[in-house]
């Protein structure tokens, strides 16, 4: 039997409607070339601060960017409200080819990499040198991954007022990092704070430490005008408690020469996998060992019988202890940073 008939029209037959809507799919996507440039300064529960031109501006990311994350440092192209007024929202559409990406595991086995922030040209490892005592093995993390990242890395030491720095720069001297020692005194007097900040001019500089090291003192004593919170050493644990929730990039006062320069502050870390690295990256911060390493036997680990570099050193091509560093370095992996 014709449920309809012979002359049926269109409005007399029910069409279940489509769950993807009746607009028709297409994989042609706006090109956006009148896009603003931003350079993201936080990212908090989705929400993007970016700086396009003077204006600070609130964002979300475009549904366009897929699973992409977009982090601190990021450069990226902006469409929407652009006036940087309350209650506004833009559209963050494209993130611009990263010079560089600093990323951490939870820990060494972990197989999801977080991305700390992009686009930084140096590192800053923050550490104390009492209350709380330094972390060697947290060190030679950072430094394993500020060489991956291919980031200049930077020790500053804080607290010297309580306890000498002589035996943990004897440790790093064969690497030849770049150090800064201050004290509390300096902070005081501000001599600690100009001699970090000579160091930072012209750089984005990312600070990394675990948490009661004073590294978000320092960030706040090198650009005054914004004050994060800081917190205390636990005195049973001898550990600092979370203050800084997420990361955020601050530009550092104009210098009389005119040159400038940023600094991220970012939270504090209790671990810093390495699940991520590829260790055969890491050699290239080692350029007088990478042309003996040319002769090891295939997927070497430089630390085993018949490693090249033993001889190239015996040959007089490079220091001992520079081979120890890195070996030290390589084992960073095998070991708890506790230890």
């Amino acid at each position: 039997m014709r449920r309809y008939g012979k002359h049926t029209d269109e409005d007399d037959i029910r069409v279940r409607p489509s769950r993807r809507g009746t607009r028709p799919r297409t994989h042609t996507r706006p090109k956006h070339e009148d896009a603003a440039e931003g350079l993201v300064l936080t990212v908090d529960r989705g929400r993007l601060t970016c700086l396009v031109e003077d204006r600070t501006v609130t964002a979300m990311k475009a549904r366009e960017l897929g699973r992409k994350a977009v982090v601190v440092g990021d450069r990226v192209a902006v469409v929407g409200d652009l006036s940087g007024a309350k209650d506004t929202l833009a559209r963050v559409v494209r993130v611009e080819e990263r010079t560089s990406v600093l990323r951490r595991t939870a820990d060494d086995n972990d197989p999801y990499e977080r991305v700390i922030v992009a686009n930084a040209d140096q590192l800053a490892i923050v550490t104390a040198l009492a209350d709380p005592e330094p972390r060697p093995r947290l060190i030679d993390r950072c430094l394993v991954a500020a060489f991956d990242a291919g980031l200049e890395p930077l020790l500053v030491l804080t607290k010297s007022d309580l306890a000498p720095a002589g035996p943990l720069l004897e440790t790093y001297a064969p690497l030849g990092v770049r150090y800064v020692v201050t004290s509390r005194d300096e902070w005081a007097d501000g001599s600690g704070v100009e001699a970090v900040r000579e160091l930072m001019r012209g750089q984005v500089t990312v600070c990394v430490g675990h948490s009661g090291v004073g590294k978000t003192t320092l960030v706040n004593a090198l650009v005054p005008k914004r004050q994060r919170a800081t917190g205390v050493v636990n005195a049973v644990t001898g550990r600092g408690r979370h203050t800084t929730t997420s990361a955020l990039a601050l530009p550092l006062p104009p210098s009389p020469v005119g040159e400038d320069g940023w600094v991220i502050d970012t939270p504090g870390v209790r671990s810093f996998g390495l699940n991520h690295i590829q260790l055969s990256r890491v050699i290239q911060a080692f350029p007088d060992l990478e042309a003996g390493a040319a002769e090891c036997p295939r997927a070497c680990s430089h630390n085993e019988p018949g490693c090249a570099l033993d001889q190239w050193v015996a040959d007089g091509h490079a220091d001992p202890a520079r081979l120890h560093s890195l070996r030290r370095l390589l084992a960073t992996r095998e070991r708890r940073e506790g230890d």
